[in-house]
């Protein structure tokens, strides 16, 4: 795709139908919660969008955001959001090394100033310069000369987002995040451990249709952090009923129940893990008998245990759905979801007269 023309032009010269694009605008507009009446806005500006430039930022990560989205099974959507835009800087995936692919980083900004898009994955380590360095230059000096003329910033992954695993205590590289070096940007958090597929190329699509998206409290767009894995998870019922498994291997494990005392982190973790899901849809961690690691909230690694349940249950969890906060790191998040948890209950206080029927039997 040549960078004058627009998506609709290269799209037609690949021989891509305009029933399959206006599939991929259906399929965007209901990952973005949007309404039907939306998918044509999506579509027109996506024909007529000629190909921002993006300067892909790696910093002390494991590439697994870069595998998460070149991995993924969603080729059609995967293509066409690296056609949209002009990839002219990514550490793992340019073709250009040494002083041929730092130039290319310089001209990418100087042509597009004040106009191109930043994506960080990885920490940033402000302890010596030394622990990591690019082309000699500083991880903490990239950034800031790299972030000069952005439009804005993503930080993809739990570690651009919130420091993550390099984060985690003794923090032996005083690991931090974007949003702690950078102050004067518009900055979207899209984290996870690694980000989900298409949770990453959804955002850019948002970001390059409608601009900055709504963003919550921690700069995650509403959009795919709004609700926790735990509203939306399919053994939800069985934690309103009180059925628990209590190791990974018991007869609740096998039945389903909730993973709740097994450690999940689903109630105070906000994610698109429950709807998007996994490998094209397939499945996530719960649905594969495994606790919610909570990986998209800050300090997730020092969060008191993988396997520790974040409170006791407390009250008729059949009527009530609600859950005791854990204290320390997760207090926070936990008011929340117990506040939460009430306004849920008193809306659907009047649906569950037969699930309460069902437990009470059992």
């Amino acid at each position: 795709m040549k960078k004058d023309q627009t998506l609709g032009e290269a799209l037609r010269s690949r021989g891509i139908s305009r029933r399959s694009f206006l599939k991929f605008c259906a399929t965007t507009a209901s990952m973005m919660a949007l309404p039907p009446s939306m998918i044509p806005v999506i579509a027109e500006t996506l024909e007529k969008m000629r190909r921002p430039s993006v300067i892909w930022l790696s910093f002390q990560e494991c590439t697994g955001c870069t595998e998460s989205i070149t991995r993924s099974n969603s080729a059609t959507i995967e293509d066409l959001i690296f056609n949209v835009i002009s990839l002219d800087y990514h550490h793992t995936l340019q073709a250009a090394s040494g002083e041929a692919a730092e130039a290319a980083r310089k001209a990418a900004m100087e042509e597009n100033w004040g106009k191109y898009l930043v994506v960080v994955d990885g920490s940033i380590p402000t302890g010596n310069p030394g622990f990591s360095t690019i082309a000699g230059i500083s991880n903490v000096d990239m950034l800031a000369e790299t972030v000069k003329g952005a439009a804005a910033i993503v930080a993809v992954g739990t570690c651009a987002s919130f420091g993550g695993i390099p984060k985690a205590d003794p923090n032996p590289t005083g690991a931090v995040s974007v949003s702690d070096l950078v102050t004067d940007k518009p900055i979207i958090n899209v984290p996870g451990c690694p980000p989900i597929p298409v949770v990453i190329t959804g955002v850019l699509v948002q970001f390059l249709t409608f601009g900055l998206p709504e963003l919550d409290s921690l700069s995650r767009p509403k959009a795919f952090y709004g609700q926790s894995i735990h509203d939306r998870c399919y053994r939800r019922p069985f934690y309103d009923k009180g059925l628990f498994a209590e190791s990974f291997d018991d007869e609740g494990a096998k039945k389903g129940w909730c993973l709740y005392k097994l450690g999940c982190k689903g109630p105070t973790t906000y994610n698109a893990c429950a709807t998007a899901k996994w490998n094209d849809g397939t499945s996530f961690p719960i649905e594969a008998g495994h606790p919610c690691l909570g990986c998209s909230e800050p300090d997730f690694w020092d969060g008191g245990g993988f396997y520790k349940s974040i409170s006791t249950p407390t009250g008729d969890i059949g009527r009530n759905a609600v859950y005791a906060a854990g204290a320390g790191l997760l207090a926070g998040a936990a008011i929340g979801g117990v506040l939460h948890a009430r306004k849920q209950a008193a809306v659907r206080k009047h649906q569950r007269a037969t699930i309460d029927d069902l437990g009470e039997e059992s």
